[in-house]
């Protein structure tokens, strides 16, 4: 019986490894939305010279919004893979590598989306004529849902910390 309790145990370890495929499939997706960025900076550069102040920002808004999610993407696949799959053998290269566990990277996670949000809810400010009152209404709330959940994930973080674990360094 203890045969298979241990074999059992080297299969469901060995399983973890299936989470390579996402993470390789996430760094593929990384690359086909910096061909899109590359476009949309493009974009941006060739026309800028007739832009008002307005359409700039929305612009650079958006390559700002390009970044930010390719660093969650970039947040997600390296954090995942250290806390999930395997330790790195070069983590003197990134050294913050070690500090993300999961709850962590929620809070992360959760920061960057409050960040995507806040430039998308900026963006519809700026183009207030484009939107009913009601459309403006379900983005402030859905922005402040992204906020609230956010900070609560990062009470329950707190609350569920132990003592003597010390502060987490910043990024």
């Amino acid at each position: 019986m203890k045969r298979l309790e241990i074999f059992v145990e080297s299969v469901i370890l060995a399983s973890r490894w299936l989470l390579v495929a996402f993470y390789i499939g996430l760094g593929l997706a990384l690359a086909l939305y910096a061909i899109t960025f590359g476009f949309k900076l493009w974009d941006f550069a060739t026309h800028m010279i007739g832009m008002g102040e307005t359409e700039t920002i929305l612009k650079v808004l958006g390559l700002i919004d390009a970044a930010l999610i390719a660093s969650l993407v970039v947040m997600v696949i390296i954090s995942g893979y250290e806390n999930f799959v395997s330790r790195f053998d070069n983590e003197d290269d990134v050294h913050w590598l070690g500090q993300i566990d999961a709850g962590s990277l929620k809070i992360k996670v959760a920061s960057t989306i409050v960040a995507i949000s806040s430039i998308h809810l900026l963006q519809i400010f700026l183009n207030v004529p484009q939107y009913t009152d009601n459309q403006i209404m379900w983005y402030t709330l859905l922005h402040l849902t992204f906020i609230v959940s956010a900070l609560f994930l990062a009470l329950i973080d707190r609350i569920s910390r132990k003592p003597g674990k010390g502060k987490e360094p910043d990024l």
